[in-house]
């Protein structure tokens, strides 16, 4: 039995740059997800969201929603939805985060993956 050897060339050890194509690509897939997510909310967290700026991102293979807080309240209502917005999510996608951050030095953002649901449910 012959032993197959491969080789890889020095252009085959870099990450590939992105081309335009892509970009368009991943913008459009990031823009369809967020209206999916956005009109899969109800009328409360929708109005919750548009007191943020938020969105969806898809980085590393994986979609992460990111809310932006822009007072205290409103971060501690976001989190307060965590748990409906990630069994909406996870209903679109089964790798996701959310992120939702706080006003700029007022704390750290808090990221929760989806398939981390289950230990937060009590909290719904």
């Amino acid at each position: 039995m012959s032993r197959q050897r491969f080789s890889f060339s020095g252009d085959d050890s870099h990450p590939m740059q992105p081309t335009s194509a892509d970009i368009m690509l991943r913008q459009q897939l990031e823009y369809s997800l967020s209206k999916y997510f956005y009109e899969g909310c109800d009328r409360t967290l929708q109005n919750l969201l548009s007191n943020c700026r938020w969105y969806v991102t898809t980085q590393a293979n994986a979609m992460t929603l990111v809310i932006e807080c822009p007072d205290q309240v409103t971060n501690w209502r976001v989190l307060q939805k965590l748990v409906p917005m990630g069994k909406l999510i996870n209903q679109i996608v089964s790798s996701a985060k959310i992120r939702v951050c706080p006003p700029e030095s007022e704390g750290v953002p808090f990221e929760m993956r989806v398939d981390e649901l289950s230990v937060y449910r009590d909290m719904a």
